[in-house]
C-alpha cells in the first residue's frame, strides 16, 4: 500500500485505555483514529472509584471529558464504529469497520475491552454494577459494614472472601460446591467469615438493591451487595485474527504482552482488560500510555516494521 495512505494508528476501542492511547499518539502530532462502539464495561456502574482526582465520577461523564480533550488535536479522529476485522498488510496493517469502511495503519492499539459471563441466577444481572459487584476496590466502602457476600464462582473466591472482610461482615455462599479444605477453612474463620453451603436460587430486593438471597432449603440470608468474580469473554476476535498470543488468566483469557504492551505480533499493542489479569481502570489507563508512547517511539525507530 501506497504509504501516503498509511495511518500512524488506529486505535479499537475508545474507554479508559484507548483514550489514553490515542491522546499520547495526538500529541505526538501522528496520525490516529479511534473506532469505538460505545459499549464500555463499567457503562452498569454509576461511579468509578479509586481513579486518580476523579474518585466517584461517573465514568461515561470521564470518558466523555476524554473524547472531547481527544478532539481538540486536529490529527486524531473518532469515529463510532465497531472494528469487524484486521489483518497485516504490508507496512501495517488494514481494518474493516462493520459500515463497510476500511482504515489502513502503521500501527495497531488494540483496547476493544471484555464482557463479563454472569453466574444464571434470577435477581443477579439486573443489579450487576448496583449490589451485585466484581472489585471491592471500587465499590467496598459505598457498602462498608453492611451485610456482604461473596458468590463462589471461581477457584480464588475464597481469597476474594478474605479481602471483601475488611469492608464489614462477610459469608462465603459456596453455592452448592463442596466445603473449602481445612487449610481455607481456618483462615476465613480467623477473618470472621461465615460459610454457607447452600445453593442460592434468586436474589431479592427493591429495584437495583440487594436485600436477601434465597436459598434452595427455603431460608432466605440477609445481604446488602454480593462480589461475584465474573468470567470475562474478549468483545472481538481482532486479536486471534491477527495472531496474537493468548494467556488464560483466572477470570478469562487475556492478550500476552511485553513491558511496551506490544503483543506477539509485531506492530500491535494492547492495553485495558483485554491485556491483563487483573481488572480497574486507573490500570487500563496506564496501560493505555504505556501502549500509545511505546506505538510512536516504534514508529520513530522502527518506521519500516509491521
Amino acid at each position: 500500500m501506497n504509504d501516503d495512505l498509511l495511518l500512524d494508528a488506529v486505535v479499537i476501542g475508545g474507554s479508559f485505555a484507548g483514550l489514553s492511547a490515542a491522546l499520547q499518539l495526538a500529541r505526538a502530532r501522528r496520525s490516529v483514529r479511534i473506532l469505538d462502539a460505545g459499549r464500555p464495561r463499567n457503562r452498569f456502574a454509576d461511579a468509578a472509584h479509586g481513579f486518580f482526582s476523579r474518585d466517584g465520577s461517573d465514568p461515561r461523564t470521564l470518558v466523555a471529558a476524554a473524547q472531547a480533550q481527544l478532539r481538540r488535536y486536529p490529527s486524531a479522529r473518532l469515529i463510532a464504529v465497531e472494528a469487524a476485522s484486521a489483518r497485516a498488510i504490508d507496512g501495517g496493517f488494514e481494518v474493516a469497520a462493520q459500515d463497510g469502511s476500511v482504515l489502513a495503519a502503521r500501527k495497531l492499539v488494540l483496547a476493544f475491552g471484555v464482557n463479563d459471563t454472569l453466574p444464571p441466577l434470577p435477581g443477579l444481572r439486573e443489579r450487576w454494577g448496583k449490589s451485585v459487584l466484581h472489585c471491592p476496590y471500587c465499590h467496598g466502602y459505598e457498602f462498608a459494614g453492611r451485610r456482604l457476600g461473596v458468590l463462589h464462582s471461581a477457584s480464588f473466591s475464597a481469597h476474594q472472601a478474605l479481602l471483601v472482610a475488611d469492608w464489614g461482615p462477610t459469608t462465603l455462599y459456596l453455592n452448592g460446591v463442596p466445603m473449602p479444605d481445612a487449610d481455607t477453612a481456618a483462615q476465613l474463620a480467623r477473618r470472621g467469615v461465615a460459610i454457607e453451603p447452600a445453593p442460592i436460587v434468586a436474589l431479592s430486593g427493591e429495584e437495583q438493591a440487594l436485600s436477601a438471597l434465597r436459598l434452595a432449603d427455603g431460608r432466605e440470608a440477609a445481604a446488602d451487595a454480593l462480589f461475584v468474580a465474573s468470567r470475562v469473554r474478549f468483545n472481538s476476535a481482532l486479536a486471534e485474527q491477527l495472531g496474537c498470543a493468548i494467556d488464560e488468566g483466572p477470570m478469562g483469557p487475556f492478550i500476552r504482552t511485553d513491558d511496551s504492551r506490544q503483543t506477539t505480533v509485531p506492530g500491535v499493542y494492547a492495553a485495558g482488560d483485554i491485556a491483563r489479569a487483573m481488572h480497574n481502570a486507573t490500570w487500563a489507563a496506564a496501560d493505555g500510555v504505556t501502549a500509545g508512547a511505546s506505538a510512536h517511539q516504534a514508529l520513530v525507530f522502527q518506521p519500516l516494521a509491521a
